[in-house]
């Protein structure tokens, strides 16, 4: 089982940044991917960033650019690093752990990004 604990969320005026963080309770060379979620009101979940054992990573069209996603093997904990914010990544980002074939949650944090 994995615990996952968020941080990082907040308010920012458009063209900010905010790194999220996200710290695993296990050493994420067991973990074959981890990565971040989003959920806007009335919109589905959708995948933001990823990276993988491997250290290959994935981003939504959406952030591409202007996202990144990395990780400290020795704190356990993935970074998600988000630069030039837009009122539209508005949402509450949840970070997940996928080890094993079973996906674990963050509690998710609030990113509001608003004049």
């Amino acid at each position: 089982q994995v615990q996952l604990v968020e941080s990082g969320g907040g308010l920012v005026q458009p063209g900010e940044s905010l790194r999220l963080s996200c710290a695993a309770s296990v050493s994420i060379f067991r973990i074959y991917a981890m990565g971040w979620y989003r959920q806007a009101p009335e919109k589905q979940r959708e995948l933001v960033a990823r990276i993988i054992s491997s250290g290959s990573t994935n981003f939504a069209d959406s952030v591409k650019g202007r996202f990144t996603i990395s990780r400290d093997n020795a704190k356990n904990t993935v970074y998600l690093q988000m630069n030039s914010l837009k009122p539209e990544d508005t949402a509450v980002y949840y970070c997940y752990a996928n080890l094993d074939g079973i996906l674990y949650w963050g509690q998710g944090t609030q990113v509001t990004v608003s004049s």
